[in-house]
């Protein structure tokens, strides 16, 4: 019986299927619901890990163990694990080891758009290419096998149009291979550098019995339709190339696309006139392609930037088409991405705007927002972490250049677990009087509402001791009265505590603890709390447009609230100078 399922829920059935017993990851768009639908499988013990290097580190100790173990995450989590995923490469495995990578062309929920085919070149590992949902589970479960067989971790490399777009999928049943014994081998699980030397041996030997079945294997395959135009192609892009060639041309498909299959591509390239090489973001396939001595077309038609699209292609391949279009007879207003309306870190920001001579290092979350206008607050947005760590940096470079910038970093609670504590542990030994600031919305809200290890709540729903930032900042050194807890939704609190950190000269630590507005028990509880314009008394000053509210608006002469996204969080009531906003229902 065929299913329809998203490539992610086709993974996640693919684990099943192959026998995976651990899975971990750390949430990230695109590849958040692998794990949201592994934990629906009893069968395979799951966990959100509190960052990327842990997920690898936990499948990889199961995989030693003798288990299948699968981890997943974004394609910028590769950048945290790759520590483990270079000496995994040396170690190999026991069990089967998936690691999963998300990438993201066209960052859609990215700060940047790497691409992560050159992580299996550079760490040795074989890697796949799905390019539709039944291949997601088709190349999951073969993941498992290869892995095992030639004893290595593999790659699982998928793009978000692949994670997200839905197509048919034949399931399975489950085949569980068991657990394989695990017997102590230093040598071989032990990489000290005597160990290692010998490992790297290892690792070209596999690599070159990895070359020759790149050759054979059935994911590279070769579609012959007319010989006057051959495409290389992988991943998405394989659709879009098929969807606009049809059989007006050839293509070779690659799916297994490290080792790349270099007799496969030269037999490919010597059966077609012209040969094209499609694939997003960076010319992975047309570097080796033309390493090979191949002439082929690839960047300098189809772009290094963004997505591919079928419409790219065409006006690539067949400029004298015209591809029709839907028009639309109204023009859509542009609607720049905002914090929802009741959000908690809405208060915290319009506060840090108010001072004029500091800088905020800010992080990765729905936070992010806050460098758009009207808050326009944050400086910098590095990268998970960094919204403590740059800080420091940001406050000892200006020490050294004789300045007295006051500098706030700010993240997220599932940030702060994440990546946040060392750079809370810096601040403290390496004596930064930076003030950082914990914005505690009790969820991983950007990436869908998944628990973290402050909010009491495991993946499996299993309660368990929160973990409490405070008891963190005061076991690290902070002082008692250097840290605060503050409501943002008071912004006279809040701008209180701001003035007290930025006067402080050591380091200082703020836990702004409000609960995300669209967690559904808030949505219950504050479901009857509206805040309402009083029209005699709005003099129309605006000012309480300045909040970013999407809730606010201002139209033919009118400031009004619509009712059915207001929480009543009432920030608007506290920036309104006239009383002419007020709030309505009981808390």
């Amino acid at each position: 019986m065929k299913e329809i399922m998203t490539g992610n829920e086709a993974i996640a059935r693919g684990a099943y299927e192959a026998g995976c017993r651990v899975a971990a990851a750390y949430p990230g768009t695109p590849s958040t619901e692998i794990l949201e639908n592994i934990a629906n499988y009893k069968e395979i013990y799951s966990q959100w890990s509190v960052n990327e290097k842990v997920a690898v580190e936990v499948a990889g100790g199961a995989a030693i163990s003798g288990s299948r173990a699968l981890a997943a995450m974004k394609h910028v989590g590769l950048n945290v694990a790759s520590d483990p995923l270079f000496t995994l490469s040396y170690t190999g495995v026991n069990g089967g080891l998936v690691i999963v990578t998300a990438d993201d062309p066209g960052l859609h929920s990215s700060q940047n758009e790497q691409d992560n085919r050159y992580y299996a070149l550079h760490a040795k590992v074989p890697m796949l290419e799905p390019s539709d949902s039944q291949e997601c589970l088709d190349y999951t479960k073969l993941a498992f096998e290869l892995s095992e067989e030639y004893d290595t971790p593999v790659l699982l490399r998928t793009t978000t149009r692949v994670c997200h777009s839905k197509s048919l999928v034949t399931p399975g049943v489950r085949n569980d291979p068991g657990v394989k014994e695990y017997k102590k081998d230093a040598k071989k699980n032990c990489m000290i550098p005597a160990f290692g030397k010998l490992k790297h041996y290892v690792v070209e030997e596999r690599l070159a019995k990895l070359r020759e079945y790149s050759d054979r294997s059935p994911l590279n395959r070769i579609e012959w339709g007319n010989r006057k135009i051959g495409i290389i192609t992988s991943g998405i892009s394989y659709q879009h190339a098929r969807e606009v060639m049809g059989d007006d041309a050839s293509y070779l498909k690659i799916g297994f696309s490290y080792p790349l299959p270099a007799k496969l591509i030269k037999e490919f390239a010597d059966g077609v006139d012209t040969l094209y090489v499609i694939e997003e973001n960076d010319p992975y396939l047309e570097t080796f392609v033309k390493s090979l001595g191949i002439k082929c077309i690839g960047k300098e038609v189809f772009p290094a930037c963004d997505e591919l699209n079928p419409e790219i292609i065409e006006k690539a391949l067949k400029p004298e088409k015209t591809r029709s279009t839907y028009t639309l007879d109204v023009s859509i207003p542009a609607r720049p991405p905002v914090l929802c309306a009741g959000c908690p870190h809405r208060g915290i920001f319009y506060a840090l705007k108010k001072f004029k001579d500091i800088v905020v290092t800010s992080d990765i979350g729905c936070y992010s927002l806050c460098a758009m206008p009207p808050l326009d607050s944050a400086h910098t947005m590095i990268c998970m972490g960094a919204g403590f760590s740059a800080g420091i940096g940001f406050d000892k470079a200006f020490k050294q250049a004789g300045k007295n910038t006051k500098v706030f970093g700010c993240l997220g609670d599932s940030t702060f677990f994440h990546s946040g504590i060392t750079g809370l542990v810096d601040a403290v030994y390496n004596k930064s009087n930076i003030a950082m600031i914990v914005l505690d919305n009790r969820t991983t809200a950007m990436t869908g509402h998944q628990p973290n290890p402050g909010t009491g709540v495991t993946l499996s729903g299993e309660k368990v001791p929160p973990v409490d930032v405070v008891q963190i900042a005061k076991a690290v050194g902070v002082k008692d009265e250097n840290i605060k807890v503050i409501d943002p939704y008071n912004l006279a609190e809040t701008q209180a505590v701001l003035q007290k950190a930025y006067e402080s000269d050591e380091p200082f630590v703020i836990v702004s603890k409000r609960s995300c507005a669209l967690l559904k028990e808030v949505q219950r509880e504050r479901a009857n709390l509206k805040c309402k314009v009083v029209p005699e008394k709005c003099t129309k000053c605006k000012m309480c447009l300045r909040i970013g509210c999407p809730a606010i608006s201002f139209k033919n002469g009118i400031i009004s609230i619509d009712q059915s996204s207001c929480n009543g969080c009432t920030l608007c009531k506290q920036v309104c100078r006239f009383d002419a906003i007020e709030r309505v229902g009981e808390e």
